[in-house]
C-alpha cells in the first residue's frame, strides 16, 4: 500500500473522492479510507466518497448456511430444516456491507454517492446521507437506441429478487415482463430454473444489477431460447466478470451483454466482442454538481443528463 498525501490545500473545500469497489478491492478500499481521513484532518469542509460500485454490497445480511464438524449431521439438519442448525450457522456469517459503512463514516466521509446498490436498504447502514443513483434511465436510452425491435421485447429478471427492477423498466417501455425462479442445491450451483411469463417470438432482455461469474445469466439465456425467444440481450449495471465469466459469455447465445462503466471494462471488451458499455460518468458528474450546489438529485432517478 502506497502512502497517500494530498498534493494541494483542501482547507475549507468541498472534496469529492472517486474510487470504485473493483480490481484490488481491499487495497482500493483502504486507499479510499486513508484519502478521506487525509482530507478531513487537512480541514476540508466536506468530504464526499463517490463509489460507483459499492464494495461487499452482496454481504448485506446473514443468509449463509455454514456447516458444523459432522457432515452427515449437517445434511440431516438441512434436510429437516433444523432451526438450531440454521440459527447457529447464520450467526457466523458477516454483514460486511455494514462494516464498510462504519469504516467510511469513521474515516470522516460526510456523504456517499453510489449506483445500484445490491440492496437499497444498505443506505440504512449509514448515519450520513447516501445518494443511490440508478442506471435505469441510461438502460432505457440504450434499449431505444440499439434494439430496433424493442417494442416487441420482454424484460426478464434472472431471479425473483430483481422483479421490482424489471417491472419498473417494463412499465416505462410499455412492454411485458417475466422472471425466472431458480432453485440452488448449494452456493454458485443452480439446480433448476422455472420461467414465469411468455417469451415466445419476442426479444428477451435480461436485466440485473450485477454479473460475477455469469453462470446464472447464461443458464437464464439458454432457458429463454428454449422457451422460444428470438434474441437474448443482457443488461447489467456492474460487470465484475470473474473466473470463467468471459468464456461463458463468448460461448452463450447473447446478442450483446451490456454493462455500465462503474467498473472499468476495457480489458473485458477486448477479450469478449459481445460486451458493450454504457457510459454513466455524466450521471455521476451531474450528481456531484447538484450536491455541491445544494440542488435536488432526484432528477437523475428518471433522466439522463446531457
Amino acid at each position: 500500500m502506497k502512502s497517500v498525501e494530498i498534493g494541494e490545500s483542501v482547507r475549507g473545500e468541498d472534496v469529492y473522492i472517486v474510487q470504485s469497489g473493483s480490481g484490488e478491492i481491499n487495497d482500493n478500499l483502504m486507499e479510499l479510507l486513508i484519502m478521506i481521513n487525509a482530507c478531513k484532518i487537512a480541514s476540508a469542509s466536506r468530504v464526499t466518497a463517490v463509489i460507483p460500485c459499492f464494495p461487499y454490497a452482496r454481504q448485506d445480511k446473514k443468509d449463509k448456511l455454514a456447516g458444523g464438524e459432522d457432515k452427515e449431521e449437517n445434511k440431516l439438519a438441512k434436510k429437516n430444516y433444523d432451526w438450531k442448525f440454521r440459527v447457529n450457522a447464520q450467526s457466523r456469517a458477516p454483514i460486511s456491507a455494514k462494516l464498510v459503512a462504519n469504516m467510511l463514516s469513521v474515516a470522516g466521509a460526510d456523504h456517499i454517492i453510489t449506483m445500484d446498490l445490491h440492496a437499497s436498504q444498505i443506505q440504512g447502514f449509514f448515519d450520513i446521507p447516501v445518494d443511490n443513483l440508478y442506471a435505469e434511465p441510461a438502460v432505457l436510452k440504450w434499449i431505444k437506441e440499439n434494439i430496433p425491435e424493442w417494442k416487441n421485447s420482454i424484460i426478464v429478471s434472472p431471479d425473483a429478487g430483481g422483479a421490482k427492477r424489471v417491472t419498473s423498466i417494463a412499465d416505462r417501455l410499455n412492454v411485458e415482463f417475466a422472471l425466472i425462479h431458480k432453485e440452488r442445491k448449494k452456493a454458485n450451483e443452480v439446480a433448476s430454473m422455472v420461467l414465469v411469463g411468455d417469451v415466445k417470438d419476442k426479444i428477451a432482455i435480461l436485466v440485473d444489477d450485477m454479473a460475477d461469474t455469469c453462470g446464472t445469466i447464461v443458464h437464464a439465456a439458454d432457458r429463454l431460447v428454449e422457451a422460444g425467444a428470438t434474441k437474448v440481450y443482457a443488461i447489467l449495471t456492474h460487470g465484475i466478470f470473474s473466473g470463467p465469466a468471459i468464456s461463458r459469455i463468448n460461448n452463450a447465445c447473447f446478442e450483446a451483454v451490456v454493462v455500465t462503466n462503474t467498473i472499468p471494462q476495457d480489458g473485458h471488451m477486448r477479450d469478449c466482442p459481445k460486451i458493450q458499455c454504457i457510459d454513466v460518468s455524466m450521471m455521476f458528474a451531474e450528481a456531484v454538481r447538484r450536491t455541491h450546489n445544494g440542488e435536488s438529485v432526484s432528477y437523475l432517478f428518471s433522466n439522463v443528463p446531457y
